[in-house]
């Protein structure tokens, strides 16, 4: 169907608008880069905006010689992993149950589930039980409250239920079991989904913060969202990468600014990297999951 001049004019303006909105989103990471990089004196005068002045690596490499970065990284990526695998192993083992029309109780469970979405225990009970159960210090501490999502529940209940019912009938004829229709049939078919569900999870294990702060004392096993953060916040970073850095002579010639954007790249490049990976299943997964309420 051929669309109007008035429709024409409608979609351009869109366009330009998202484009715009888009483009402005990226300005502060765009900023970011470009302080990480730059010489300290185009840093220092203000001078450096949306391109690097200088080329300048000497933030990323006092980042890695002077702090516990590695290390954070290291424990993020097991948090991350680790935490991944048991929520989305639970939400589908959670999700299937109550996708089927035989099971009894789905709607009692299905309501018991959203009702946690709209009324919690607060914090200090949560952290209560916590420490009562022996986790303080302790990654099952960030594991366990946070193993399953009910908004992601839902949505792949949704798929699990949209998948056709002559598939069913099809495997059960074949001799198909409960078990082996879900491993054989239903996951191989809701790969948008659970790729979907996975970037969810695997973003907010990455970006955890204040279950850090509440429930880990071990400085050595912060995760970098909490590293990066303490390190913004510390008025002696830069002094104290010098003097790691005049202790085996070597002369460290950086800016706060620039350790401060060159951590906040380091924290985020990893989920960048991860999503264009992702992204496909993302739209399709998240439709599809919600067509049925």
């Amino acid at each position: 169907m051929k669309s109007t001049v008035g429709e024409k004019w409608f979609y351009t303006a869109n366009y330009i608008i998202l484009a715009l909105l888009g483009i402005t989103c990226l300005f502060p990471l765009i900023n970011t880069i470009a302080v990480s990089l730059s010489d300290t004196h185009a840093i220092a005068s203000g001078k450096v905006t949306f391109y690097p002045i200088g080329w300048n690596i000497e933030a990323y490499i006092s980042m890695i010689q002077g702090t516990r970065i590695l290390s954070a990284l290291q424990n993020s990526i097991i948090i991350t992993i680790v935490g991944v695998t048991l929520s989305m192993t639970v939400t589908i083992m959670t999700a299937y149950p109550i996708s089927r029309g035989i099971f009894y109780g789905r709607r009692f469970f299905t309501l018991a589930m959203v009702f946690t979405m709209l009324f919690s225990g607060g914090l200090i009970p949560t952290y209560l039980v916590v420490k009562s159960l022996g986790l303080m210090n302790s990654y099952f501490a960030l594991w366990l409250p946070a193993l399953i999502s009910t908004y992601n529940l839902l949505v792949m209940r949704t798929f699990f239920e949209n998948i056709p019912s002559e598939v069913d009938d099809a495997a059960r004829i074949d001799g198909c079991s409960e078990m082996a229709y879900l491993m054989r049939i239903v996951l191989p078919l809701s790969m948008p989904v659970i790729a979907t569900i996975t970037l969810f999870y695997s973003v907010s294990y990455w970006n955890m913060f204040m279950n850090v702060l509440i429930y880990i004392n071990d400085t050595s096993k912060f995760n970098m969202t909490v590293l990066i953060q303490k390190m913004i916040q510390s008025q002696n970073l830069l002094q104290e990468l010098v003097n790691s850095g005049a202790t085996s002579g070597v002369t460290v010639d950086v800016v706060p600014e620039s350790l401060k954007a060159a951590g906040v790249l380091i924290m985020v490049l990893p989920m960048l990297l991860v999503y264009p990976f992702l992204q496909k299943y993302f739209v399709k997964g998240v439709m599809l999951g919600s067509v049925k309420g």
